[in-house]
């Protein structure tokens, strides 16, 4: 879908493009996001009201980095917006000095105006700024025509300012940037001069409609469950659209699942309604997991494993299957792949990127160009319980990548002890649903310990608490002490195998939420 006068995002590979495209909708103009190289005459024939040049991964000094040789041609055709490495390739291609800094700016920074961007944005309260920051090149010296109107905490350029062109050094699509959404709702209606009059369809309906003329009626889905809120989603999702008789729903015991997860998910599909049946095949994973130690091989081979359950799965069925349905998201897909632009791989996603050939059946993945936030609203509109719909994500290799180095059953009783344990006290607190995610993960390192007046020498847990809206960008959560001294006393105390406990500070960037 196109729609002449909206806004064009062109992507330069940034995690965070398409966030971009969800803050515009939100302020209630079109936008869409287009490959970084999309030609001038096709930006034209959409006669948009703004431009957008996202961030990315490259240096504009690199050998191959993308570029836009027109791009005062490009720029010409509407007023724009430069973040990240749109900023930096718009200074180096305008005449000014983009390089390397000394002093990389990841995370949140704080950064000070020397002149707004717009009369909506000239309150003292935007003099200072807290900012979400994820660079490593600088510009030096900005473009005959442009002048530096912010700079960072390390006194590099933040903000650029044209006529029609504004250029920011951080990222105000991402919740963690304070007042993002006021700095691109000054650029669409002040700079650029739109309205608001554009209303999305209902996106459930919308999702409903497209299932039904993607699936012919009369053939048959097999929609992988993984327990998390995403696959429930899908799986009712295309319940309600295709009917019980035609999705055949599957959640397979992998091994590597959390403490009682199994029998209780498997009682909560029955209880949706959903034609589902479980499948027990820890022992295929954890035998093809043993000795095996580096996380992309983990992914894989549970990706691979999958595959080898689902197509057995299909054999003892009693009618053949002709679709399989997956709960992928937009962020495992910009994680795994690049979906328009020039992004990198962060990880791979067991449910990224396509089907062997050999196993016969289509892929569906109704959920692919949404987030987290998305898809529990989603959820509430088809009826799922609240309980379900805000557990807090669970990723698809499961334990497996909480379990650093080899995955043994060892560990993992150990891991499931000690996370239970974290996230029972999370609730007694009433912490759980302030948190995006929370999680345990079993280190490969053993410390020295004393436990009842005798050494020990056990392993170390590490905890991980952030905060996010999307998942794309995340902070560490601030627990008070009282509560952390709580979850290691009982954890050390209770769970044979751990003799120290560490809490995890790092936000995205520049960790992933998850450590592998």
């Amino acid at each position: 879908m196109s729609v002449e006068g909206g806004f064009l995002i062109l992507d330069f590979g940034s995690q965070y493009t398409q966030l971009i495209a969800r803050r515009l909708r939100e302020l209630g103009v079109y936008s869409e996001l287009l490959p970084f190289d999309a030609s001038l005459e096709e930006i034209k024939q959409r006669k948009p009201q703004g431009l957008v040049l996202s961030g990315g991964p490259s240096s504009v000094n690199e050998p191959g980095a993308p570029q836009r040789p027109d791009i005062k041609e490009l720029l010409e055709l509407a007023p724009s917006l430069g973040v990240c490495y749109g900023m930096q390739l718009i200074s180096a291609q305008f005449g000014g000095r983009v390089v390397k800094a000394s002093d990389r700016e990841y995370g949140l920074s704080e950064m000070s105006w020397s002149e707004p961007l717009s009369a909506r944005l000239g309150s003292d309260e935007f003099k200072k700024q807290q900012v979400w920051m994820s660079h490593g090149d600088v510009v030096e010296q900005a473009p005959e025509g442009f002048r530096v109107v912010a700079l960072s905490e390390q006194g590099h350029a933040a903000a650029l300012k044209s006529d029609r062109i504004w250029c920011v050094q951080f990222h105000p699509e991402v919740t963690h940037t304070e007042g993002g959404t006021e700095i691109l709702k000054s650029f669409v209606f002040d700079l650029c001069g739109a309205k608001s009059n554009w209303q999305a369809p209902s996106i459930v309906e919308h999702l409903l409609e497209d299932i039904r003329l993607k699936v012919p009626k009369g053939e048959k889905v097999l929609c992988a469950l993984s327990g998390g809120v995403d696959s429930t989603v899908v799986g009712t999702l295309l319940t309600k659209a295709l009917g019980p008789e035609q999705v055949h729903c599957v959640f397979v015991d992998t091994g590597l699942l959390r403490q009682g997860e199994f029998e209780q998910v498997l009682k909560d599909y029955e209880n949706l309604g959903l034609n589902v049946h479980g499948v027990q095949a820890a022992s295929v994973f954890l035998e093809r997991l043993q000795g095996v130690a580096d996380p992309e091989q983990k992914r894989k081979i549970i990706g691979h494993s999958f595959i080898d359950v689902f197509k057995d799965a299909v054999k003892h069925l009693e009618e053949p299957m002709q679709w399989l349905a997956q709960g992928t998201l937009y962020p495992d897909v910009i994680e795994s792949v690049s979906l328009r632009g020039s992004s990198v791989t962060i990880k791979s996603h067991h449910n990224v990127g396509g089907l062997p050939k050999d196993l016969g059946l289509k892929l569906i993945e109704p959920l692919r160009e949404l987030f987290k936030d998305e898809v529990r609203a989603i959820g509430e509109q088809l009826g799922i319980a609240r309980l379900a719909l805000w557990r807090h994500p669970f990723p698809g290799p499961g334990l497996a990548i909480r379990v650093l180095g080899e995955v043994t059953e060892k560990d993992l009783k150990v891991l499931r002890q000690a996370d239970a344990i974290y996230i029972e006290e999370l609730k007694n607190h009433g912490l759980y649903e302030q948190i995006w995610q929370a999680f345990s993960v079993l280190l490969p390192v053993y410390s020295v310990g004393v436990q009842g007046d005798a050494r020990t020498y056990e392993k170390v847990l590490a905890l991980r608490a952030v905060t996010s809206q999307d998942g794309m960008t995340a902070d560490w959560f601030d627990f008070p002490a009282s509560f952390l001294r709580k979850v290691s006393n009982r954890i050390t105390n209770q769970v044979e195998g751990i003799n120290r406990v560490v809490y995890d500070v790092t936000s995205k960037p520049p960790g992933t939420i998850e450590w592998e």
